[in-house]
């Protein structure tokens, strides 16, 4: 019997020769690492692209990675598949950290097989998936493939169907982040279209159910890539994707933020962060709000930077229905989601768009236990017979769900204008707000006081046949109507806001709502809630 452990030299580098199976398994090993060659290496960096493990390298703290199953491989014996031998199967999987906190990930090569979907490329997926499910880490899919492996037949869309099961398993338990980083056509569209965040690169990233060439086939439509499917569209038209980056370097830079603001699932809170940032900051500038005409446009965005902490604002969908703004701040360090109407574009008027694009935030900051900032100011739903015929009924109603159903903390400012049911919408008293202010400058009424004084006093208007007394007149009667009926201190009496507040103090008591609201809900006994997209 050999004693292995008895002599101390055996824990030290031996200069004798490895045994065999250690040198086959190094060899495997190696193989595998390399993927499919110098030569597609070089032609994924002649595309300005990364390889699958650059990436993974990039986005990954140092020697942080695990992989798993990278041995496995295709058992397809169709079109010569399983004589290749191609470990790992054009997908590589595993765990490892981002800013010290776990993290799973998948992350497709597109020099193997171009990335392609088959049976053994969809099971490396959705084992990955339940091990993060189980685990309770975000999972993170680096996307670039050519879509279904047509020589694997129906067992590739098998697959797909495998994944997107997944997706709808996870969502609203572990955060879901997808980013694309090449062409992901087809089938393989869907599984990030259910993912909480999608990220594209400006220039390889293209995403479409059908490609150009179909397109053209089936319509006569002439179309290319960057048209149809890349980030311009998907942020700007489609709302498809959230983020767009420069590049993969900036992109994964812009993951590495996301995530800091996330918890790793939903029983968790999200991070804390200390800031030298004082709680009591006076924000005087605010006070220019309430000088300002309710019909002149500024951007949302100086507001919320002056409210956040170091006057830090993580915008998400940036680039679509900027009419109304979402985002991540830090008050007093704890994380809190922002949504605000932004009056620079629309006069902060709410649209079909603008209703997905909050109402699907707002369920994901319930889901993750984020407590929930409303900044109010606007004219209402936008009126026309394209926000009608577009469904404006279905699309404000999913706004209205969405802060019915959060059981977060949620806490409002109006800042000048809340007129009709978009005041009702955005996180009004009747909505369950737990806390409503509103600056001394807030119009809060059915409508607008000018266009309800044509209203009620219409017959009196037409009698007045000299203009300028006819617009004297109106400047009067809307200003009684406005003190009487849109006045703030009207809405306080009634309890509509809970408190008419210095605007210069507006952090202090943000964040002071927020300390009273922290045990609103026990995250561990939130019931679960998916994450459906809108």
């Amino acid at each position: 019997m050999i004693e292995l452990f008895e002599d101390p030299r055996l824990d030290k580098p031996s200069n004798e020769p490895a045994p065999a199976s250690l040198v086959k398994f190094r060899q495997v090993s190696q193989d595998a690492q390399k993927g499919a060659g110098e030569e597609r290496v070089k032609a994924q960096h002649d595309k300005g692209k990364m390889t699958a493990r650059e990436r993974i390298s990039y986005l990954l703290d140092k020697d942080s990675f695990i992989e798993i199953k990278s041995l496995m491989e295709s058992s397809c014996s169709d079109f010569g598949i399983k004589d290749k031998h191609i470990k790992g199967d054009g997908v590589i999987t595993g765990f490892g950290r981002i800013n010290g906190r776990e993290v799973a990930l998948y992350a497709q090569d597109f020099t193997q097989l171009g990335g392609s979907l088959g049976l053994a490329h969809a099971q490396k997926i959705a084992a990955l998936m339940d091990r993060a499910i189980d685990a309770k880490i975000p999972v993170i899919g680096l996307l670039d493939s050519g879509g279904a492996r047509i020589q694997e037949g129906v067992d590739s869309l098998n697959g797909f169907g495998e994944i997107f099961y997944r997706n709808v398993k996870a969502s609203g338990i572990i955060p879901q982040i997808s980013i694309i980083l090449g062409p992901c056509a087809g089938g393989a569209a869907y599984s990030p279209a259910l993912t909480d965040f999608i990220f594209m690169v400006e220039g390889i990233s293209h995403m479409f159910i059908t490609g150009p060439g179909a397109v053209k086939a089936a319509t006569g439509e002439e179309v290319d890539f960057d048209t149809l499917g890349g980030s311009a569209p998907h942020s700007e038209k489609s709302g498809v994707c959230q983020f767009v980056a420069k590049s993969e370097q900036d992109c994964f830079r812009q993951v590495r933020e996301l995530l800091s603001f996330l918890p790793q699932n939903c029983e968790e809170n999200p991070p804390l962060q200390t800031t030298s940032d004082l709680v009591n900051r006076q924000v005087p500038v605010l006070e220019r709000v309430c000088e300002m005409d309710p019909k002149k446009a500024f951007r949302i965005q100086h507001v919320i930077w002056r409210l956040a902490d170091d006057f830090g604002f993580f915008e998400i969908h940036q680039n679509f229905a900027k009419n109304v703004v979402t985002g991540f701040i830090r008050l007093g360090g704890q994380v809190v989601g922002v949504v605000a109407n932004n009056p620079a574009v629309m006069g902060g008027a709410l649209d079909c768009d603008a209703s997905d694009k909050a109402a699907r935030f707002i369920r994901f900051l319930n889901a993750f236990n984020i407590p929930l900032l409303t900044l109010v100011d606007t004219g209402g739903y936008l009126p026309g017979v394209a926000q009608e015929h577009g469904g404006i009924i279905r699309h404000g109603a999913k706004l209205l769900y969405a802060y019915s159903e959060a059981s977060i903390p949620k806490v409002t400012l109006v800042l000048r204008k809340a007129y009709g049911g978009a005041y009702i919408a955005m996180g009004s008293k009747y909505l369950r707000g737990d806390f409503n202010f509103a600056f001394p400058s807030a119009e809060i009424a059915v409508m607008g006081p000018r266009g309800a004084v044509e209203i009620l006093y219409s017959r009196d208007l037409k009698k007045e046949t000299d203009e300028a007394k006819k617009e004297e007149l109106k400047q009067k009667m809307t200003q009684e109507y406005s003190d009487k009926f849109a006045s703030p201190y009207q809405a306080a009496t009634n309890g509509s806001i809970d408190e008419v507040i210095e605007p210069a103090a507006a952090r202090q008591k943000i964040i002071r709502a927020f300390e009273v609201l922290k045990k609103k809900r026990d995250p561990k006994k939130n019931p679960h809630k998916g994450n459906i997209p809108l």
